[in-house]
């Protein structure tokens, strides 16, 4: 199946924090593709001046689904948000 919409949840976590928010990511990547509907791929973005996670879908509506999900409201979330330094900006892409 081919990747027709993106997530990306970009996050500014400082130094300190990304060891832990690493493991978020690596705790919860094989759930998300295993269980998640529609989920096909999941990387992790690093830059100087934020972390990003892409995750790739087979529809933008299991994309926007994914937020409502009990995997990232009481898991992945929650995981994260005491290594954020600002609140996250989530986006979505539909693939041309």
């Amino acid at each position: 199946m081919k990747v027709k919409a993106y997530l990306q949840v970009i996050m500014k976590i400082n130094p300190e924090n990304r060891a832990a928010a690493a493991k978020v990511y690596t705790d919860y990547r094989q759930p998300f593709l295993d269980t998640i509907e529609g989920a096909l791929t999941k990387e992790l973005l690093i830059r100087d001046e934020d972390v990003a996670v892409l995750h790739g879908f087979d529809s933008l509506e299991h994309a926007k689904a994914y937020l409502d999900t009990d995997l990232f409201k009481t898991k992945v979330a929650p995981g994260l948000q005491p290594t954020w330094a600002a609140d996250p900006d989530i986006r979505f892409y539909e693939v041309g």
